[in-house]
């Protein structure tokens, strides 16, 4: 690896250890999946610790972490690279999956099915025997890094008939399905994320179960970790246990007068 090539590199290096805590045996299955550079899929709810798990992961096996937003307005140029004018004239610029195959990086695409079907082709020849990467605007064939992976993740909520994969993208990935954790296991995650007593942790969790046993019943979705961490770090700031929940755990997820009604009885009976 030269100096340049390090330089790109150690701006994606995850330099601290995130905080995960392991459900099953993803971590080994996953391990065991980037010994052989298999592409992965990670399937789950909004906020049950898909991005967390990969940057986990990242951190763990000491590879650089490149990681794409994906949205309906991103382009395959956005993906792979463009000309663009300087003083000088034009330069290309590689995108983010072009700098994690060409340095060898984990590239990991965050909520996939939000980029258009026409964008998402692109990384095919990346995932099957070819592992290459067409720069048709730059005349140039990339073969992937032998450090290159690349994860993509998305909600299995949302999907539709206009927003999910193709089978034959699905069909290029080894895959992983998470759900929200159990609730000692979600407690004490936010108990090490927040340091919230664990009798609060078990409260707030008693409210989730509420929340997700509404979903598909007024709610899109229920009550994620990520939301109790956001209640539990306003409870550790002084706010109040119910308006913590209201602000936290009610408002972001629903607009429905009953469904509220519904949630804030839910809060008040647990912490009466």
């Amino acid at each position: 690896m030269t100096a340049t090539d390090s330089s790109i590199l150690n701006q994606y290096l995850v330099g601290k250890e995130p905080f995960y805590q392991p459900q099953h045996d993803e971590v080994a299955l996953f391990e065991a999946a980037y010994r052989k550079r298999l592409p992965v899929m990670v399937k789950g709810p909004t906020g049950c610790g898909k991005s967390r798990f990969v940057e986990f992961m990242a951190w763990r096996l000491g590879k650089p972490l490149v990681t794409v937003a994906c949205n309906e307005d991103m382009t395959a140029a956005d993906l792979v690279g463009r000309w663009l004018l300087d003083k000088d004239g034009t330069r290309w610029q590689d995108g983010p999956l072009t700098v994690a195959a060409r340095y060898g990086a984990i590239c990991y695409l965050d909520e996939i099915v939000e980029a258009r079907q026409d964008t998402t082709v692109v990384i095919h020849p990346l995932t099957d025997h070819r592992r290459t990467l067409p720069l048709d605007k730059k005349g140039e064939l990339i073969r992937a890094h032998p450090d290159f992976q690349l994860v993509i993740s998305y909600n299995p909520g949302y999907q539709s008939l206009m927003k999910d994969l193709k089978q034959s993208t699905k069909q290029r990935f080894t895959g992983f399905e998470f759900d929200y954790p159990n609730a000692e296991l979600e407690a004490g995650i936010l108990v090490q994320e927040t340091g919230v007593a664990p009798s609060i942790a078990a409260q707030l969790v008693t409210v989730a179960a509420t929340a997700r046993r509404l979903k598909g019943h007024g709610l899109d979705e229920g009550i994620s970790t990520r939301l109790l961490v956001y209640a539990a770090m306003l409870m550790d700031d002084g706010v109040a246990p119910r308006a913590a929940c209201r602000m936290a755990l009610v408002q972001p997820i629903t607009d429905d007068a009953d469904i509220r009604a519904t949630l804030e009885h839910a809060i008040d009976m647990t912490f009466a």
